[in-house]
């Protein structure tokens, strides 16, 4: 380890453990999955101009994979896991919040809506455990800065962790 590490930047494991690497991959693809069912509902339903429903869905899609390909492309940033969690768990809420008390039953009966809540719990905690193993965002943009100013990729100082 270099003496300019600070305590904080060496409790961190690099972004790329295993640990990490399986956990975004299951984060993204929960987030994918969710996104593909919502379009999957949304997409027949779109001529029924009284509901608006299928176009917040759609628009719920594009945010939910853009969050998806962030966490796979961008540094482990505590603020961009909790966005994933946060709209996986409103998909979540909302469904429940939609159905009410009949929630159960309009789940057991529609099996796409059990593949989206089944993705969608399972990102959440995914995303949730994300959220505990990455840094703070002032030891990211600290990495960044040391990085840029050394002349050195964020492969090669995640390939030294």
């Amino acid at each position: 380890m270099r003496a300019t590490e600070s305590d904080a930047d060496r409790s961190y494991a690099g972004r790329d453990t295993t640990r990490k690497r399986l956990l975004r991959a299951v984060a993204a693809q929960t987030a994918a999955l969710s996104a593909t069912v919502h379009f999957l509902w949304a997409w027949p339903r779109l001529v029924e101009p009284a509901d608006a429903r299928p176009y917040v869905f759609l628009l719920g899609g594009v945010f939910t994979v853009a969050i998806a390909v962030a966490t796979l492309r961008a540094e482990e940033f505590r603020r961009l896991y909790a966005l994933g969690a946060g709209t996986l768990a409103a998909f979540l809420v909302g469904y429940a919040g939609w159905h009410g008390s009949e929630t159960a039953a309009a789940l057991a009966i529609d099996p796409l809506a059990i593949v989206g809540k089944g993705a969608e719990v399972v990102g959440v905690v995914a995303f949730l455990a994300l959220y505990r193993l990455a840094p703070p965002t002032s030891v990211v943009v600290d990495r960044r800065k040391e990085t840029e100013s050394d002349g050195e990729t964020t492969e090669d100082r995640d390939a030294r962790a």
